[in-house]
């Protein structure tokens, strides 16, 4: 892959579709200025692409089985331009089953996906949550994510933000109207996991001019399959003594909690000139 390769569907300036991802054939994609990361102009959000890795294992290996955990692993940079995604199952079962899905850069990969998928029972009769639902979205004022993060793909983003939020604690809805690929619908949990990535910005501890704590990874367990459309996050960053930190999210969608997400952040205090890159 050439440098003049490795670049957005529009950072030209030329037009582009109201999408994150262009399917050009099979399982090849390219990417577009709205799926652009805040801390490199010239890499994908892992949002996005997590969204559009699990995406794919949902089209080409569907099941009746349930999501209950997805992790994300960030291997390098999610590289702007061409990409492919492959999908294999790695423990096939009747009632458990992992699929692996890979987000790959001609030999390399970016993103690495491991995807558990469990039978459904009826349980509703023991069913209990230890969480509390957030207030509804029109609980809160709006916010525009592009004033606090740069990049094309938190412009995409409408936000509700509760006013008593502060750095390392807060609760925040989100949604776009945005698609994954131009022209195809999102399968229904992709389409939510696409925006979970973002909570690791929501209620930063300190600005990205001041640190530097990207994370390598986004790990989702679900109690139930969430309803698209607004994302809640109930977050909570930590940052430790020794380069190393977490942002912990539980998860709503407008009918209550669904889950959580745990992100392991790489923390650097900034140094003159420091234009160090990341996954997201």
């Amino acid at each position: 892959m050439t440098l003049s390769q490795n670049i957005h569907m529009g950072h030209d300036g030329s037009a582009y579709p109201d999408a994150y991802y262009v399917r050009q054939n099979g399982d090849r994609f390219l990417s577009t200025m709205h799926s652009q990361g805040s801390w490199q102009p010239g890499e994908q959000h892992l949002s996005p692409a997590a969204g559009l890795v699990l995406a794919e294992a949902e089209h080409r290996l569907p099941s009746d089985k349930l999501i209950s955990r997805v992790t994300f692993d960030v291997l390098g940079v999610i590289h702007s331009g061409p990409f492919a995604i492959d999908v294999e199952v790695v423990r096939p079962g009747r009632t458990i089953e992992l699929v692996e899905a890979r987000m790959r850069h001609g030999t390399q990969t970016s993103v690495l996906a491991r995807i558990w998928r469990l039978q459904p029972s009826d349980t509703t009769s023991i069913q209990g949550l230890e969480w509390d639902a957030l207030p509804p979205p029109d609980a809160y004022p709006s916010i525009r994510m592009s004033s606090i993060w740069e990049g094309g793909f938190m412009a995409t983003l409408e936000a509700r933000r509760n006013p008593q939020n502060r750095p390392g604690r807060g609760q925040t809805w989100l949604r776009t109207t945005m698609p994954l690929v131009a022209g195809e619908a999102d399968p229904p949990i992709a389409t939510f996991v696409k925006l979970i990535d973002t909570a690791n910005g929501l209620v930063a501890r300190l600005h990205s001019d001041q640190a530097f704590f990207a994370n390598v990874d986004l790990t989702v367990h679900f109690t139930r399959q969430p309803e698209a459309g607004w994302v809640g996050f109930d977050t909570y960053v930590n940052f430790g003594p020794n380069g190393l930190g977490e942002t912990f999210s539980v998860l709503n969608d407008i009918h209550g909690p669904v889950g959580t997400a745990a992100q392991s952040l790489t923390l650097r205090l900034r140094q003159p000139l420091d234009r160090g890159g990341a996954s997201s």
